[in-house]
């Protein structure tokens, strides 16, 4: 639903800018296949559509044909999602887009190629290193991003008491999880740091396999909780999909284990196996350790309470990060120098001398583009609050530069939202056809109503009430979108109110569009639950706060100089409209793809997509079963083949044994018929 804000009846239209350069140069100043679309016969709106569906059917072939799952493939996704991201601006600017492209470019680096080979190469392990190591900063930096940017609710551990009802879109559980207990929710903080802080820095990158599958356990759990309280957004499963870089094949070997393989171990075999679980042992113990000691966790038995405060200061938590920083990148080097030598062995074993040059030559490409991400990939992750960047080369910095629009690293951590003390913030848009009744107008997903029911979303992501939820913490004057948004809502666009309700029932000025339109903010919080144990009869409750945009009609001054200022006056020009069999096509799609909300539209895929996948597993491991059907053993085979050679003779000897004592019987009775005894 991205193209619904950036088309020409939306909140901000794309327009490029007319120049007369060359191709290359243009792609270099705004990287974006959009460039081209004058070339098919488009105008800009229709190549976002364009560029919007090919991505959308790349993706359910790659998922659903093994063919499709090739470098080639990854690297035009990785294409048109950066041509997006790129002419997106406020729409497509959020820190799960910046994590996608990172990973679709990796995805470009770790699948094969299936010009070149469609089985395993010696290098494959390290380009999935980078995985790891994006996995690592994502959630290091994501859990010292909490505590270095002052965030005074996690430094008094209140923080996820008060994200259940202040989060981007709370779901159901989150009002029941909003009921626990303080105790419970601050013990609840104290865990999520620990996950993010001390799991990534003690576990991802140590050689023992029992650590990162249990790393991989605690933080898929993690993001469960997080999909159960805030909805199942894209940064909880692309972090879930990089959670699975800590893994090996044989977690996912699922064949039955050999009475060989199972035999008793020997003396050295056993003592390995019990230092390695004396070392995990420590290294679990190290984490609770930690967390006891740093967060003064102590069980009070009589009140049946966990009480938890942190022993140190800001000040000293910038002074540890400041310490990590050089030790956590000498992790990397050397984990990344250990896939780098394993993957050169593993090419000397490699058949024939030009399979070994080819697998030496594919070892040193993809070793020198690995070597090239990660050392990007420095610059943005010492930029995070509290850290030093100053030990970065120069020559390093301005190679990140050169490729910064590209997007190929990015830094996570530094929009770390504060959580609001006071409640939930949101935008509550009103309008009016006689300035004296005023309406409120309902979103399909965000908070409005007390008794509204939280929106169950699944896997989709409300563009437009999220960046509303984002808008109310500070001023309009700082949303300049909001502006359009306004403009398009009295004009009664159709494409920007199914951004708010695809059922025309639902909205109240369905008929005619409002002449006035006003916006306020208020603070939302959940309710409690009465403490008789009824029903409660709300979901929410709120208090006015301020007014966010003032009261405004189409022609307003105000509103064109509002309009004028964020620099939307201009981009509202109509573009003439093409009439070519590609732009006519687009305009069914788009037509067929009207009346269906964000939600249904993606969970409706998700569905087909994930039955397809069932009834393929299923069929394959039907067929695998009758193929591995247990067989006669061959000398079973070859005496019954020989019984059934040796009956036939045996009954045909018996024939003719009957056969030869009927003729002898007959010869008998002939030679006594001509004796001299009969003849008188």
């Amino acid at each position: 639903m991205f193209y619904l804000f950036v088309i020409e009846d939306g909140v901000k239209p794309v327009h490029l800018p007319q120049v007369e350069t060359p191709l290359l140069e243009k792609l270099q100043d705004v990287p974006s296949l959009l460039w081209l679309a004058p070339s098919l016969g488009i105008g800009p709106q229709q190549g976002l559509e364009l560029i919007c569906l090919l991505g959308a059917l790349l993706s359910l072939g790659a998922v659903l044909l093994s063919g499709l799952r090739d470098s080639l493939v990854y690297l035009c996704l990785w294409a048109l999602y950066l041509s997006l991201y790129t002419v997106g601006g406020d729409f497509l600017h959020s820190e799960w887009d910046s994590l996608l492209l990172e990973a679709g470019f990796l995805a470009f680096l770790v699948a094969p190629c299936g010009l070149l080979r469609s089985f395993s190469a010696p290098h494959d392990s390290v380009t999935f290193w980078l995985t790891r190591w994006l996995l690592f900063r994502l959630v290091l930096c994501t859990g010292v991003s909490k505590l270095a940017s002052g965030d005074p609710c996690w430094w008094d551990l209140t923080a996820l008491s008060r994200h259940y009802d202040t989060q981007a879109s709370p779901t159901p559980l989150a009002w029941y999880a909003h009921q626990l207990p303080d105790w419970l929710s601050r013990l609840g903080a104290v865990c999520v740091l620990a996950v993010e802080i001390a799991v990534p820095l003690l576990m991802f990158f140590i050689p023992v396999r029992g650590l990162r599958i249990n790393a991989f356990s605690i933080l898929v759990v993690l993001q469960l909780c997080n999909i159960l309280l805030g909805g199942c957004s894209l940064f909880n499963l692309l972090t879930i999909a990089l959670a699975f870089s800590l893994l090996d094949d044989e977690v996912f070997d699922c064949s039955p284990v050999s009475k060989k393989k199972a035999k008793t171990k020997t003396w050295g075999q056993f003592l390995v196996s019990s230092l390695t679980f004396l070392f995990k042992l420590s290294v679990h113990l190290l984490v609770i350790f930690s967390a006891v000691k740093f967060f003064k966790l102590e069980i009070h038995w009589e009140k049946k309470i966990v009480t938890s405060k942190p022993t140190f200061s800001r000040e000293s938590f910038n002074d540890f990060v400041s310490q990590i920083q050089v030790p956590s990148i000498w992790i990397g080097v050397l984990s990344l120098t250990w896939e780098v030598v394993a993957a050169l062995l593993k090419c000397l074993y490699v058949r024939g001398i030009l399979g070994k040059l080819w697998a030496l030559l594919q070892w040193a490409t993809f070793t020198a583009a690995t070597v090239g991400v990660f050392t990007l990939s420095l610059v943005p992750y010492t930029a995070l609050a509290g850290m030093s960047s100053s030990k970065i080369l120069p020559e390093v910095r301005e190679a990140y530069e050169a490729v910064e629009k590209f997007h190929l690293v990015s830094s996570y951590g530094i929009q770390h939202r504060m959580i609001p003390p006071a409640g939930r913030p949101e935008i509550v848009i009103e309008g009016s056809m006689d300035k004296k009744t005023w309406t409120e107008l309902s979103f399909m997903y965000k908070p409005g109503s007390m008794s509204g029911f939280p929106a169950v979303l699944g896997p989709h992501e409300p563009r437009l009430d999220w960046l509303l939820w984002e808008a109310a913490r500070a001023k309009h004057d700082q949303s300049p979108w909001f502006a359009g948004l306004i403009q398009r809502l009295l004009e009664g666009k159709q494409d920007v109110l199914s951004l708010l309700q695809v059922d025309e029932a639902q909205y109240p000025f369905s008929s005619k569009p409002p002449a006035f339109i006003r916006a306020k903010v208020y603070h939302y919080h959940f309710t409690h639950a009465p403490e008789d144990g009824t029903e409660a009869l709300a979901w929410w409750k709120r208090q006015y706060v301020t007014e966010f945009f003032p009261t405004v009609h189409l022609g307003d001054p105000a509103l064109d100089e509002l309009l004028s200022e964020a620099g939307l006056k201009e981009e509202f020009l109509v573009q003439p409209v093409s009439d070519t069999p590609l732009s006519q096509a687009l305009s069914v799609v788009q037509g067929q793809a009207k009346g269906l909300s964000g939600h249904v539209l993606t969970s409706s895929l998700f569905a087909s997509v994930a039955s397809i996948l069932l009834i393929k597993a299923l069929f394959s491991r039907t067929r695998s079963t009758k193929s591995t059907k247990p067989r006669p053993a061959a000398s079973e085979q070859k005496s019954k083949k020989s019984r059934d050679h040796t009956e036939p003779s045996e009954k045909s000897r018996s024939a003719s044994s009957r056969g030869g004592k009927k003729e002898n019987s007959e010869e008998r009775k002939l030679d006594s018929d001509k004796s001299p005894r009969k003849r008188k």
